[in-house]
């Protein structure tokens, strides 16, 4: 069993940087993909970033390809993401997301998910 906590939401205004992190508890983090999505009022879930479990590979939306970074340090348990040059489109909740084994892109694919943080872009 994984259970993971995100934090470091917040309102921000346009062209600001927030950057969220998710801490999970269990032994099988190392062992995970991670990855985040993200859900805007009236709008299904939908892939935001992923990293590998080694580290190596990590993989973007286009619509974030270049403003957001994500990491993880598994010494600690956590994954991170840097968002950059933030956009009122990238309002939305932000789920941090675990699966153990290769990483997806599709919500389907996830065995574990936060409650998510709230993430408020104005214009």
């Amino acid at each position: 069993q994984v259970q993971l906590v995100e934090s470091g939401g917040g309102l921000v205004q346009a062209g600001g940087s927030l950057r969220l992190s998710c801490v999970a508890s269990g032994r099988t983090f190392s062992n995970s993909a991670m990855a985040w999505f993200r859900q805007a009022p009236g709008k299904e879930r939908e892939f935001v970033a992923v990293i590998s479990r080694n580290v190596v590979t990590a993989y973007y939306a286009e619509s974030v390809k270049g403003r957001f970074a994500i990491s993880r340090d598994n010494a600690k348990n956590t994954v991170y993401l840097q968002m950059n040059s933030l956009e009122p489109e990238d309002t939305a909740v932000y789920y941090c997301a675990a699966r153990i084994g290769f990483g997806y892109t599709n919500v389907a694919g996830y065995d574990y998910w936060g409650q998510g943080t709230q993430v408020t872009v104005s214009s």
